[in-house]
């Protein structure tokens, strides 16, 4: 992290942000991009170790953040989580809901638990934060929201059916609460990233090879040209969530090397 958590410069100065998923991976990266760029930040997730360990590592570098463990798939936990972020920093003007999960499995395979227990995580989550936060941003003179879909919203891949419903679900999620809520000075915005390299990702990558697949192979350099790393994306999120962007709203950015556009 640079010297602008300490100096309280930088493109999020100000800001006080709430990250769902925040405690590894994307969303560690981008608790500790938001911090460096001056955000207060509220990290949510059920990984207690992991989480408390990256609000330690913001604080270690003289930034401001609060681990708070949260099922963002159970209304009360989400509540309890916003009501102790709003103590801990005040109100919040960004939002990153990043929590989701995936299963890589032949659809006629693919049990009906299965199938809840994803849109539970993936969507019923985005539903649940999102349906707080846009009440009290709006009350509270707006602010950014960025939700992390996915190249696989708009785009088909074998083995990924019910995590491609999620990912298209929650992108529309996006869509709809940038129309609805602009006039109340909220943004919301989507990433959609192709394979990062992260825990998450690399295990997806693992499964869909161990199916036949080759994406450690010819696979990743045909279609993304390399892996992403999760501070690629975490510097994606923190302009979606400045400022800067304060005429960005609506949209489905790829982080993806171009692989979206090749179809």
């Amino acid at each position: 992290m640079s010297s602008s958590t300490n100096s309280g410069a930088g493109r999020l100065a100000g800001k006080v942000a709430v990250i769902t998923g925040g405690a590894t991976g994307m969303g560690r990266a981008t608790a500790l991009a938001f911090a460096d760029h001056g955000a207060k930040v509220s990290i949510f997730d059920i990984q207690e170790q992991e989480g408390e360990k990256t609000a330690q590592m913001i604080r270690d570098a003289g930034g401001e953040a609060v681990f708070i463990r949260a099922d963002v798939t159970k209304a009360d936990d989400i509540d309890h989580a916003f009501d102790a972020a709003v103590k801990a920093f005040g109100p919040y003007n960004v939002l990153f809901n990043h929590a989701g999960t995936i299963i890589v499995k032949p659809l006629h395979e693919t049990t009906e638990a299965e199938y809840d227990s994803l849109m539970d995580i993936n969507v019923k989550s985005a539903f649940l934060v999102c349906r707080r936060a846009v009440r009290e941003m709006g009350d509270n003179g707006g602010g950014s929201i960025v939700i992390t879909s996915s190249i696989a919203a708009e785009l088909g891949y074998a083995l990924e059916s019910v995590y491609c419903m999620t990912k298209a679900a929650v992108l529309q999620l996006s869509r709809t609460i940038s129309t609805e809520y602009r006039d109340k000075g909220i943004r919301c915005n989507a990433i959609c990233p192709g394979f990062v390299e992260t825990a998450h990702g690399l295990k997806e990558i693992a499964e869909l090879d161990a199916a036949g697949q080759e994406w450690e192979d010819s696979g990743m350099a045909e279609t993304q040209g390399r892996i992403c790393y999760p501070e690629e994306v975490a510097n994606t999120v923190v302009f979606l969530a400045s400022d800067e962007a304060s005429f960005v709203n609506g949209t489905a950015t790829y982080v993806d090397n171009g692989w979206h556009a090749k179809g």
